[in-house]
Order: C-alpha cells, then sequence, then structure tokens
C-alpha cells in the first residue's frame, strides 16, 4: 500500500495542483476509430497540463449535450475495455503511476448507452420505499463497476421548494426527512456495489428564489440546518465518499466559497473526510464576486473545494500558489483527500484497499419496473372507474357544462355489458403530447434509448384493449387522456456551457427549464377540455411530468386522474397494469400540489396555514403532501403514543375488511409546541410501506427524542390520519422490563 504522505512529499506543485482538476470533458478524451478506441489529442494535452490527471468526468456520457450517441459513443460492451484504455494511459502520464478517478453522472442510471434506466429521483419518492431504491441503486452501481467507473455523481439533496423550478425532479421531494432516508438508501446501495457515491448539492439548493436555477436561498440558519442538511448528513454516515458543493449562494455567500458550509459544518463538525467537488464551471462564476480567476480559485480553495469540475480557475493553483506559498498548506490538503481516495480504488502504485465483491443483484430492469409501478400516484377517482376491467359502457349524456365531470360508466364488471361498437369490441381511444412519447418517460440527465426500446402508452394499453386515436374519442368505450411535459432535449439543440437546456430548447422541464407558470404546457387543458365535450365514454388522464403541475382543471375534467414523475422506460407497462387492475396504486405525494400557479411556494411543513391566505384563492392546496388513493381503503383503528427514555414510542393500528392484505404508506407526523421556533404545522416523524393483513395490524415506531421534541419543556401532537394524541418531553417513562 503506498504511503500517501511519501507520496505528497515526491509530488511538485504541478502534480499536486492536477490531482484537482476535472477539467477536461471525458467523453472528448476518447473517440470510435471503426472497431477500435483511440485516445485523443485531447486527452494528451491535459495529461500533459497536468502531469498526470487527477479524473475524467463523462467518459462515457452520452446525451445531447455531449453529443454522443449509437453512431460515435461508447458502446456497452467496450465499456470496460475503454476504461482500461484511459486508466493505464492516465497512470502511464504520471511520474508517479497515479491513475486517474473516472467519475459519471447516475442520477437515475448511468448516463450512458445501453445502462438500465431507473424512475426519477421525484418518481423514487413518490413510492416511499427506500429499501426498493437501495436495491435499484445497488443494480445501478453494479453497471457502473463493470464499467470500470470509481464514482457516480448523484442527486438528493436538494428539497423541492418551489415547483417552478426546473431541477424538480431531481428532488427527493419537499420533506427532509423522505430526502434523508432517499439519499442514504442510494448511498448505501451504491458502496455494496463498490462504487463511490458523490452527493449533491451542497446546500439548500432546492431553495433558489422564485424557483430560478442557482438564484440565492434566502434562509436563515435553523431552517437551513432543519430542512436541507438531514439529507446531506444522512448520505456522510452511509458512506457517502464525496460532496458537490451547489451553485447557489446562502445569504450572499456562494457554498463553492462558503468556509463556514464545507470546513466548519462539513469537516470540523461532522467529520466528513471525503471529497469536496465544486459544481460545473461554479468556481470560474465565483469571478464576478472575487474580480478574477485566480481569486476565484483561492476562495474555493481556502473555503474546502478540494476538486474543480471543468473550471479553468483551478489550472491557475500553480501560479498562484508560486505567488502566496502559504497555500501550499490548502492544495497539500485536497491532494491528501484525492489521494486517500485514489488508494481505496486501487489508483496508487501498491496493493489497492480491498474493495467489496460483486453483488448478485436482482435484475436491473425488473427493479426498474416495480420502483415505476410504485411511484405512480391515484389523485383522483370518485366514482371508481379504476381499474378498468372487461367491456365497458356509458350510456351518452348531456353535459352543458363542460368543467364538470359528468356521471361515469355503469356496471364496469358486468360482462355481459355491450359495446357501442359494431363489432362489439371494447375501445378505447388513446391521445394527447405523450401518447405516443417514450422519451417523456425518461427525465433529465438520460443517454439515448437504443433504437426501438421502450414502450408507449398507447403500445401498453393496447396490449390489453383495441387502441384507437382521438378521432375514435366520439364512439371509444374509454378515453385516456396522456398529459404533462418532458425533460426530453434534442440533439439539435444549443445548450449553456454548462450542459443544461439552452433558451430554445423544446423541453418544458430539466435543468435550465424553470417556468413562471405551472399550468401544463402548451393548450392541454382546453384540449382535455374539448376532449371531454366529445367523449361518450369515461375519460381518465394520466400525468406525465417532473414537477408538481397545477392540476385543478384536469382533475374536474377527468373521471379519474393518474400522476406518473417520470417513471422511466418502463413506465408505459406500470400505467397499463394500474388501469387495467393487474397492479393497485399505491403512490402517495411527496410533494404539495398547488391548486394555481399564484399560491406557489406551499409546502406541507410551512409554520402558517396557507388556508385562506389569498382572498382570490382561499384553498391554495390541490392535495397535500402523502395523499394518494389506493383501489381500497385502510383505516387507523388506534393511535397510542409513550414517553421513553430516548424519545417515545408510537403504537399505530390499521385495519381493513378486505380478504387479502392491502398496501399502504404509513405515515406518522408531528407538530411540536413551545420550543423556541414557532412550529410547523406538520413534520413527518416515521413513515413505512406495509402490507396490512386481513383484519388488520399493530406497527410500532421510535420516534428519537432529537425529532419528536422542540425542547425540554415541549409537547408534540402526534397525527396518523384523522387521530391526533398529545405527548409531553416531561412525561414519565415506564419502568424498564
Amino acid at each position: 500500500m503506498a504511503d500517501i504522505e511519501d507520496l505528497l512529499g515526491r509530488m511538485s506543485l504541478r502534480e499536486k495542483a492536477g490531482q484537482l482538476s476535472l477539467r477536461l470533458h471525458g467523453w472528448t478524451a476518447v473517440d470510435r476509430a471503426g472497431d477500435d478506441h483511440v485516445l485523443t489529442g485531447a486527452f494528451h494535452a491535459e495529461a500533459e497540463r497536468c502531469a498526470g490527471l487527477g479524473g475524467l468526468y463523462g467518459v462515457f456520457r452520452s446525451d445531447a449535450w455531449s453529443g454522443r450517441g449509437w453512431h460515435n459513443g461508447i458502446l456497452p460492451e467496450r465499456r470496460a475495455e475503454v476504461a482500461a484504455l484511459v486508466g493505464e494511459a492516465g497512470r502511464r502520464s504520471s511520474r508517479h503511476g497515479i491513475a486517474p478517478l473516472l467519475v459519471e453522472e447516475a442520477p437515475h442510471g448511468h448516463q450512458s448507452l445501453g445502462q438500465t434506466l431507473f424512475p426519477v429521483n421525484l418518481a423514487a419518492a413518490a413510492a416511499w420505499d427506500p429499501d426498493l431504491v437501495e436495491e435499484c441503486a445497488a443494480a445501478m452501481g453494479a453497471e457502473l463497476r463493470a464499467a470500470g467507473v470509481h464514482l457516480a455523481l448523484i442527486s438528493g439533496l436538494d428539497l423541492l421548494r418551489d415547483p417552478r423550478w426546473g431541477r424538480s425532479e431531481e428532488c427527493f421531494g419537499e420533506d427532509p426527512r423522505l430526502a434523508a432516508e432517499l439519499t442514504a438508501a442510494q448511498v448505501r446501495g451504491l458502496a455494496a456495489a463498490g462504487v463511490g457515491a458523490v452527493i449533491k448539492h451542497f446546500a439548500a439548493q432546492g431553495e433558489g428564489s422564485g424557483g430560478r436555477n442557482g438564484h440565492s436561498a434566502v434562509i436563515g440558519p435553523h431552517d437551513l440546518a432543519e430542512l436541507h442538511l438531514p439529507a446531506a448528513l444522512a448520505g456522510i454516515e452511509a458512506g457517502a465518499v464525496g460532496v458537490m458543493a451547489a451553485y447557489n449562494d446562502i445569504d450572499g455567500v456562494p457554498c463553492c466559497a462558503n468556509p463556514d458550509l464545507l470546513t466548519g459544518l462539513l469537516r470540523d463538525r461532522w467529520g466528513f473526510d471525503g471529497v469536496v467537488v465544486g459544481d460545473g464551471l461554479a468556481i470560474d462564476r465565483l469571478a464576478g464576486q472575487t474580480g478574477s480567476l485566480r481569486a476565484a480559485a483561492r476562495a474555493a480553495l481556502v473555503a474546502g473545494v478540494d476538486v474543480s469540475l471543468w473550471d479553468t480557475a483551478y489550472t491557475l493553483l500553480e501560479d498562484l500558489v508560486t505567488d502566496e506559498p502559504e497555500l501550499v498548506e490548502a492544495v497539500d490538503r485536497s491532494c491528501r483527500r484525492v489521494l486517500r481516495l485514489k488508494q481505496r480504488y486501487g489508483l496508487l502504485p501498491g496493493p489497492a484497499d480491498p474493495r467489496p465483491e460483486p453483488i448478485v443483484v436482482r435484475d436491473a430492469a425488473s427493479l426498474s419496473r416495480a420502483l415505476a409501478a410504485r411511484s405512480l400516484i391515484l389523485l383522483d377517482d370518485p366514482a371508481g372507474v379504476l381499474p378498468v376491467r372487461g367491456r365497458t359502457r356509458t350510456e351518452p349524456v348531456e353535459v352543458p357544462d363542460t368543467t364538470v365531470p359528468r356521471p361515469l360508466r355503469q356496471a364496469q364488471d358486468d360482462a355481459s355489458t355491450s359495446s357501442g361498437n359494431v363489432d362489439g369490441t371494447f375501445l378505447v381511444a388513446v391521445a394527447g403530447p405523450n401518447a405516443d412519447s417514450v422519451t417523456a418517460m425518461l427525465g433529465d440527465y438520460v443517454p439515448p434509448l437504443r433504437p426501438g426500446d421502450g414502450q408507449t402508452v398507447r403500445e401498453a394499453l393496447g396490449a390489453h384493449w383495441t387502441v384507437g386515436d382521438e378521432d375514435a374519442v366520439e364512439r371509444a368505450d374509454l378515453v385516456v387522456c396522456v398529459l404533462g411535459g418532458t425533460s426530453h432535449r434534442a440533439y439539435s439543440e444549443e445548450f449553456a456551457d454548462n450542459g443544461a437546456a439552452g433558451e430554445a430548447t423544446a423541453a418544458n422541464c430539466g435543468e435550465g427549464v424553470d417556468l413562471s407558470d405551472l399550468e401544463l404546457p402548451g393548450d392541454q387543458v382546453d384540449w382535455l377540455r374539448g376532449i371531454r365535450a366529445r367523449a361518450r365514454g369515461p375519460v381518465i388522464s394520466v400525468v406525465i411530468t417532473g414537477r408538481p403541475h397545477v392540476l385543478t382543471e384536469v382533475i374536474k375534467l377527468s373521471d379519474a386522474t393518474v400522476l406518473a414523475f417520470y417513471p422511466g422506460p418502463y413506465g408505459a407497462g406500470a400505467i397499463a397494469d394500474l388501469l387495467t387492475g393487474a397492479a393497485e396504486p399505491t403512490g402517495r405525494l411527496p410533494v404539495t400540489l398547488p391548486s394555481a400557479t399564484g399560491v406557489v411556494p406551499v409546502r406541507y411543513n410551512d409554520r402558517l396555514d396557507s388556508t385562506r391566505s389569498y382572498v382570490d384563492r382561499p384553498d391554495p392546496v390541490l392535495r397535500p403532501f402523502g395523499s394518494g388513493l389506493g383501489l381500497r381503503t385502510v383505516g387507523v383503528s388506534r393511535l397510542a403514543a409513550a414517553r421513553i427514555a430516548d424519545g417515545i414510542e408510537v403504537e399505530v393500528g390499521l385495519h381493513h375488511d378486505h380478504e387479502t392484505a392491502v398496501p399502504e404508506v404509513l405515515q406518522v407526523y408531528g407538530k411540536r409546541l413551545g420550543g423556541p421556533f414557532w412550529p410547523r404545522q406538520r413534520e413527518l416523524l416515521a413513515f413505512r410501506r406495509v402490507e396490512v393483513p386481513p383484519g388488520g395490524q399493530t406497527y410500532r415506531f421510535v420516534i428519537m427524542e432529537s425529532d419528536a421534541f422542540a425542547g425540554p419543556d415541549s409537547t408534540t401532537v402526534i397525527m396518523v390520519g384523522d387521530r391526533t394524541v398529545e405527548i409531553s418531553a416531561t412525561s414519565s417513562c415506564p419502568a424498564p422490563r
């Protein structure tokens, strides 16, 4: 095993600075030449400039920004070979035999050709299933490791505090506990596969003013700690090896030049010993504050940024330290962290630290399919349209006011019910902007699928029913309207310098696509109103999106409404299973759905009730956080709380009258009273996906002291469903048993 201090002592300033740079776009390092891959002049120039390579970002990245696709990108079967080519060339370029780290984007699947794509984080949050998320991350990690990748950049630290933000889809919702548990699950899954997680973005990026990407987080230290830090701490405790500093500032101090955040909190208080990475070009952007790139590099380095991504500023470190020798200690500190990380992955001379043995995971595609199924949310089904089984018949009904749903179909399960079509076929009209789109289900940060891969909603429903298009609406027994948006970015588009969508993008969600209006894009609501007027059968709306849109009119105009946050390439099959009854809807909202654009931001854990705040919109919440319908109802039969030594124990009894187990997401909330801060309306204290057996079952939770109470003399109101119980921090504890 290499002696890092000895190695550090033998390295030149240029070599040390080179270890702190991920400047080269990795996809420009290798070209396909027929059946072979060759290193480019850009690779050799960067290796020479750095006297070795700290790492390469995105060697395998394939998407519209990189310009790599199936015609010119690195094919799946050649990835390990290319990783070895790059690694050995990088090692040879270093006189000390130090190989580069290979770093890849993997927010919901490795962003490279042929890898398994998963539902976006917002969909994963809607599933409320940390165990399944961990399995998906392990499967993703296994694919990354097989490709020779060391580090995966994963989102999860951002809270969705304003749905106008284009990066809403990358969040695990608006609640810090849900985000913390899912972030930790992702980190553990990757670690089990031997891949290091770099968690992003640190911190409070989801708090950007007005939902504008990268803008100031106007937030105090208490809310910062209570809302935006739990996911980061959970990820670090789960084993994250890196943290990416965010673009935004907090109270005017940029995150990537914030010593209190990156050193005082992250290092000194939390004891984090991994690497801090600046987001793409974030350090260069500091020049707008500091006045020069050299000053920008100094500010980031002193604050605690170890590794720069694409910046020019860190290429100036050698000259900077030559002029300011006292900064050599900061360079050594960061270089030491990078070398320790490289030692873990066998990139230094000598034997490597033992990496975990390859794990055996379920088929990645089946995991993606399972997560998609659990993420779908049934928002509304007032007369029980779902599931649609057998032949369905709705007699034509005159509906003068097309803004009000008309009576629904009759006797759905009566097989003798006849169809209105001449040949007796049960006909389903499938229409809408996302009815024939595979890419609309994938989200941002995705590679192109193989030609012919993926399935549209129309195709998935066609496996069950006879399907027509919009021309069949008047004679169809059922109309399925597939609405929403897309984060798909075409290869013909232009991009910002950090890969975010450019101004002329056709996408209406994703990085660089912030919106001022949360109504569905285009004229979708007017179009749906027209469909409603023409349809003689029930109308089911399926909304595929990456953010919480205003769905007030959609729900009014539909007999049932399903919300699908980008569910991935297997989402169409999951939607078909839900509509046909092959699967039950079990997704629950990880965000608050607003009733109008003008009410946002509105969150369930705000400190004051938003109801009646606006005289023109007395109820700003269309659907609350945590809500969602199932096909069968589960009730709360008992709620009790008892003081224990280190917190409180909560018992919840659930019951139902069905003959088989019913899936449910059990959520325990609290309102903490009596502390020094104005209490939030509700806070998620615990949750669990359960299968409630016939007759019911009791579930127990232990809520830790720090989560349960706001202070030593405070009280907490525990809430499950419509039941509440109050418990005091001064309540006596039962004697030990």
